[in-house]
């Protein structure tokens, strides 16, 4: 992982910002997860003491993501069809959100909105790609940006900053962010994804998901697995147009610069990635 500062000195850096713990649905869901056979029944009901989550869980499940036939108003039910790995990935995306003030929650509707759309995006490019891990890819895409509502609300000027950096022809975001506050959304994200125990991939990933030709270019034995997360995760943020939304830019142009270690990676060519694009199109995702 790349960080100007040492770990002791980000310690004193994150001590300054307001990480949000875990809430006791969450732990009350690990302990049920952590059963040898976990009660679905008892997930639904933890989840039912809580109408914000329950309002969630149904707008997940109803989504076209999903495509269920017949609108779901069941709890039970919904649990049943997400299962427990996508119930857990979306409690913690409120566990970030329930920390912050009305005001800071007005001020991130587009941040939450992409980070869902990039979500469900990864979800359906790994299921597309024959990617076995679509679980893991929908978290990545959820949380790999969890550190920029936090930097936000830690310094006014974050906002403007995260913009310099997506306009930027050079698409220099975390050398930008680095220069203006001594660390960077991307660090701040892997030590959130690293405490809610997500998988270790997915937090390397995390921490470099702006330095993914350093990735692709310095690789290590063992690390396709590491890699397809990127590549599927770089091709969900252009799908879900996030220059646009997170850094008001009109063009993607860190895709531009990284887009060529993607593709090859899965063997694609530029025309087998729009029919992909074609199909989260179908499902109603990227439709911006």
């Amino acid at each position: 992982m790349t960080s100007p500062v040492n770990e002791n000195q980000l310690g004193r850096i994150l001590r300054g910002i307001s990480i949000p713990p875990q809430p006791q649905v969450m732990v009350d869901l690990h302990m049920e997860q952590a059963m040898p056979d976990p009660d679905m029944g008892r997930i639904a009901d933890i989840i039912a003491q809580d109408v914000s989550l329950s309002a969630a869980v149904l707008k997940l499940v109803n989504s076209n993501a999903f495509n269920v036939e017949q609108k779901i108003a069941s709890i039970q039910q919904a649990v049943t069809l997400l299962g427990t790995d996508s119930v857990t990935n979306l409690v913690n995306g409120l566990a970030v959100k329930s920390e912050l003030t009305d005001e800071a929650i007005q001020a991130l509707h587009s941040f939450w909105d992409t980070a869902t759309d990039v979500a469900a995006i990864s979800s359906s490019l790994a299921n597309q790609l024959n990617f076995k891990y679509q679980d893991e890819c929908y978290a990545l895409g959820l949380f790999h940006n969890a550190g920029m509502p936090l930097m936000m609300n830690r310094f006014d000027n974050y906002q403007s900053v995260i913009e310099e950096g997506y306009q930027n022809a050079e698409f220099a975001l975390t050398d930008i962010e680095n220069r203006a506050f001594k660390t960077n959304h991307s660090v701040i994200g892997y030590y959130l994804a690293k405490s809610w125990g997500l998988p270790k991939s997915c937090c390397a990933v995390i921490a470099e998901h702006h330095r993914v030709d350093h990735l692709f270019r310095n690789r290590l034995p063992g690390s396709r697995l590491h890699l397809s997360f990127a590549a599927i995760l770089k091709m969900a943020e252009h799908i879900a147009s996030a220059y646009q939304h997170l850094g008001g830019a009109d063009e993607d142009h860190e895709w531009n610069s990284i887009k060529h270690y993607a593709l090859d990676h899965f063997e694609l060519t530029e025309y087998d990635f729009d029919g992909l694009i074609e199909i989260c199109n179908e499902q109603g995702l990227g439709l911006n």
